[in-house]
């Protein structure tokens, strides 16, 4: 295992010196002697690239390159469809810009994200996804996706929906909270836009009436701790709101997919969907998988860098998240990734409401759900890596329309990670690329990382060293 990280750079040279000339017979590169995991099988194979796309998977591949994957496991890049980059809220911005936040990505094995695009209120949704993929060009380093946002001042636009599609956004984001809160009869209207355009909604669910109501009611009992932020957002109400907006897509006949569930009581919701055959899929979070509300009694600004939304529940709820995903009841995992620094939280710890929501995980998610899904199994070994891909990669390509993404398929775009399942490491806001300057998952232990990671072909981070050129990443259309 050691040998590998020189594995790299000591056979990129032309395995035939005698001949300046290509041999056709040899693929670009081959990936040799690792176990390739899929969603459905696991199994000891080569990988063979050409150009950006896998090109075979077989025994004595030859390659003008080759990267020697003895003892490592090849899966396809992990996408998170999720993620907050350069993101405006309230007073601040999101600390990981397009270039940080996906080269951040890319050091976890994360090879896709989708992000989100917001109109002003006069402008149109094409001029404001130009915008977005403007702001993007130059940075990204990985492959990305846009969805949509439907908010109140977007509902006079709803006959633009139909042209952002075809542009290719094959998602629209829909809040049930916060100012971009859709109430049921904009609900209604925006998921009707969305069917009809043949994209899929996918949904902020929580009940913002109860929420807004119960913050002033514990600020003037002169409440105002993190502490009191998950008192304020009630698990059974997120799942109230999570049932109401399954009704209203059931009613209109479209796809729903819930994200950054948090609570047992959703899930109960979505599977009672899915029992009905209804076509509704959730995700959840690496925060809501290893953290629970005692984190918010902590002194000082350390209770308020975990607040996000939905908040942090009891340990209850996060045993029952594991086993929802190990089950099949929650669908995949996102990070929600939304990073501010210990400074911008601050500024709310005399009102919780205040602290500007979110935490960073782009970077580690892979490695914590493989140590949680695989590390942790009970049961077949093989069924949980197969589960850990599905949930990483397969699952959120097929769902958000990455037609060439998530699996490790000839044809499809060489996407590959390279994770070694015996190294350990310690995560700590000094050893990643993120740049809030903290990380919610200081001093977990890991067993099992990305080393190498490919993205189209190229590889873009080996054994730490991120080697991504700022700008190389394209907007795909879904």
């Amino acid at each position: 295992m050691s040998d590998n990280g020189a594995a790299l750079s000591a056979h990129r040279q032309d395995p035939n010196p005698m001949t300046n000339q290509p041999d056709p017979t040899l693929h670009d590169l081959v990936i040799k002697n690792g176990t390739v995991i899929s969603d459905a099988a696991v199994f000891v194979a080569d990988v063979a690239v050409d150009g950006e796309q896998i090109a075979a998977i077989g025994h004595d591949l030859r390659g003008r390159r080759t990267i020697d994957a003895d003892g490592l496991y090849v899966i396809p890049g992990a996408i998170d469809i999720h993620v907050h980059l350069e993101m405006p809220i309230g007073r601040f911005t999101s600390t990981d810009d397009f270039y940080h936040g996906t080269l951040a990505a890319a050091m976890g094995g994360t090879t896709a994200i989708v992000d989100f695009v917001e109109t002003r209120p006069d402008e149109a949704m094409l001029e404001a996804l130009a915008a977005r993929q403007a702001r993007a060009a130059g940075k990204v380093v990985i492959d990305y996706g846009l969805h949509m946002t439907i908010g109140p001042d977007d509902i006079a636009k709803l006959d633009q929906v139909a042209a952002a599609r075809a542009a290719g956004c094959g998602s629209f984001k829909l809040y049930m909270a916060y100012g971009l809160r859709l109430n049921d009869g904009e609900l209604l209207q925006a998921l009707e836009a969305v069917r009809d355009a043949g994209a899929l909604p996918v949904v902020h669910a929580e009940n913002w009436d109860v929420i807004t109501t119960l913050i002033g009611r514990n600020l003037a009992a002169g409440h105002t701790t993190p502490h009191w932020h998950p008192r304020s957002r009630p698990a059974a109400l997120e799942a109230e709101a999570a049932g109401r907006v399954i009704d209203i897509a059931t009613w209109v006949g479209v796809p729903l997919h819930i994200f950054h569930v948090s609570c047992a009581a959703v899930v109960e919701r979505i599977v009672a969907a899915k029992a009905r055959g209804l076509p509704i899929t959730g995700e959840t979070c690496p925060q809501y998988l290893y953290l629970t509300q005692d984190v918010y009694d902590r002194p000082g600004v350390d209770g308020a860098l975990p607040v996000c939304s939905p908040p942090l529940r009891p340990e209850s709820d996060r045993r029952a998240l594991w086993a929802a995903l190990e089950s099949g009841a929650l669908d995949l995992v996102t990070t929600d990734h939304c990073p501010f620094t210990a400074a911008e939280k601050a500024t709310g710890l005399d009102d919780f409401s205040r602290i500007p929501g979110g935490v960073p995980s782009i970077e580690s998610r892979l490695s914590l759900i493989y140590d949680g899904l695989v590390n942790r199994a009970s049961g077949d070994k093989a069924a949980a890596l197969r589960r850990w891909v599905d949930v990483c990669a397969t699952t959120p390509a097929r769902l958000l329309g990455f037609a060439n993404k998530g699996q490790l398929l000839p044809g499809y775009d060489a996407d590959i990670v390279l994770f070694d399942p015996q190294a350990t490491r310690t995560i700590s806001a000094d050893s990643l690329h993120e740049t809030a300057g903290w990380t919610p998952y200081e001093g977990v232990e890991l067993h099992g990382a990305p080393v190498i990671t490919l993205s189209r072909g190229e590889v873009i981070a080996d054994h730490g060293r991120p080697l991504a050129t700022p700008g190389r990443g394209r907007f795909v259309p879904r």
